[in-house]
């Protein structure tokens, strides 16, 4: 684990652990990636090299559409209710739980945390990819997006989750995530960020995004919130 602006002992704190999903509890990359592919056939539009879409696992999808292929926001909006067609059905359980999550998750119950979900995907499937796998158990909130397309913005997402959970002082609590989203929500909210290099974004994409401390594995994450004294 390197933490980059707090010292070791403050990780050990946290009682309030938030974790965002995609590319953090599940690598979701087969379901999101034919789902993209989905979407975009329906436009005409044909894909050369899947891992092109890798950036797509993480930030609202829409944003995605618009910035990766300029579609305007209408027809941004046209290709998420394409993608979810297909997700809906079966690219919401072409996904697989990082090996390690569910023994951390369960740690961290024991030892006391309370532990929710903040995601920009859909709170609906969410919650269904979290009983799928079993996961539900271990947390006593989940929120994501809305279907009509509010609340994608993680920071409102975050704004959310606090607004429900029983009241701490932020220093408390802190945001688990693998894109610069998660990071710049969580400083948005004024609450501390673990980024994981095990998801989807990149060690310069967490730092720049401002995080705290950096995991590059389940197994340096659950040192960082369960034995700091043991990092390196």
């Amino acid at each position: 684990m390197k933490y980059i602006e707090k010292e070791w002992d403050k990780v050990s704190t946290y009682q309030r652990i938030l974790f965002d999903l995609d590319g953090t509890l599940t690598d979701p990359k087969e379901g999101i990636l034919n789902s993209i592919e989905y979407a975009l056939h329906k436009f005409g539009i044909g894909v050369g090299r899947r891992e092109e879409l890798l950036t797509f696992i993480g930030p609202p999808l829409q944003e995605s559409f618009q910035k990766y292929f300029n579609f305007d926001a209408e027809q941004a909006r046209q290709a998420v209710q394409y993608y979810r067609e297909y997700f809906a059905k079966q690219g919401i359980f072409e996904n697989n739980v990082y090996p390690g999550i569910s023994e951390l998750l369960g740690k961290l119950l024991t030892s006391g945390r309370f532990l929710a979900v903040a995601t920009s995907k859909p709170t609906v499937y969410s919650e269904r990819i979290l009983e799928h796998f079993k996961l539900n158990k271990y947390f006593q909130l989940v929120i994501g997006s809305n279907l009509d397309g509010s609340r994608v913005a993680k920071t409102e997402v975050i704004q959310e989750v606090l607004n429900r959970i029983p009241s701490v002082p932020k220093g408390l609590i802190v945001m688990v995530g693998d894109r610069e989203h998660d990071i710049i929500g969580a400083k948005n909210n004024h609450i501390d960020s673990i980024g994981v290099t095990y998801g989807y974004g990149t060690e310069n994409e967490l730092k720049a995004a401002g995080a705290q401390y950096l995991a590059g594995s389940v197994a340096e994450l659950e040192s960082t919130l369960l034995n700091p004294d043991s990092s390196d």
